[in-house]
């Protein structure tokens, strides 16, 4: 079956084209040459497409913001089915690996610190079965935080309000006493005995 395919010319890519990562915009277009080979494309595979992919994958390697930045769609639009289809391949392939480096590094640490479990310091020991203690798969060691939510309708969390501010703002006149003015301003310029006016010149 042939496919009779129409390009539209023109038509600008959209602002979120821009933002998806190169190797899913690299898995998205080699998918694409699969199906067009398999509807009858031939995908001659050169020695410059061999070069183009395997630049790709090590600028990929070596900083993968950078080259996605660089790597713009008009520019990954441009490459052969067959760059697209082997730079896909080591892009994958490259993220195998790095998965496989950071397991095998993960138990290598996990089987130092199991040989320190013997340790005849006993400071090494417990540190050691500390660190095992902590990690991911064990969780011995693991804060746990627990956190309430109390939910509460809006209607609820209006009244709350409107009961507070009534009692900040509402005063009775029960609690309420007026002061006691006192002139302190003596007529014949003689001191004012504080403890007669206090009423306190009789105790004690």
């Amino acid at each position: 079956m042939t496919i009779t395919v129409e390009p539209e010319v023109g038509i600008p890519l959209p602002d979120s084209a821009t933002k998806i990562k190169l190797a899913d915009r690299i898995s998205a277009a080699a998918e694409t040459s699969k199906l067009l080979a398999s509807h009858g494309l031939d995908i001659q595979v050169t020695a410059e497409d061999k070069d183009n992919a395997a630049k790709i994958a090590t600028a990929f390697a070596a900083d993968r913001i950078m080259t996605t930045k660089k790597a713009t769609p008009k520019r990954t639009a441009a490459l052969t089915p067959a760059t697209l289809l082997l730079t896909d391949r080591s892009l994958k392939d490259f993220g195998h690996s790095v998965v496989k480096s950071s397991t095998q590094i993960r138990h290598l640490v996990t089987n130092k610190l199991i040989e320190e479990t013997e340790n005849p310091d006993a400071r090494i020991r417990i540190r050691a079965l500390e660190l095992l203690g902590k990690v991911s798969d064990v969780g011995l060691f693991a804060e746990k935080a627990e956190v309430t939510v109390t939910h509460q309708t809006t209607d609820d969390i209006r009244d709350r309000l409107r009961d507070k501010l009534t009692k900040l703002v509402d005063v009775t006149p029960d609690d309420v006493e007026d002061a006691e003015i006192i002139d302190a301003t003596p007529v014949d310029n003689t001191p004012i005995d504080i403890d007669a006016e206090l009423g306190l010149d009789d105790e004690g």
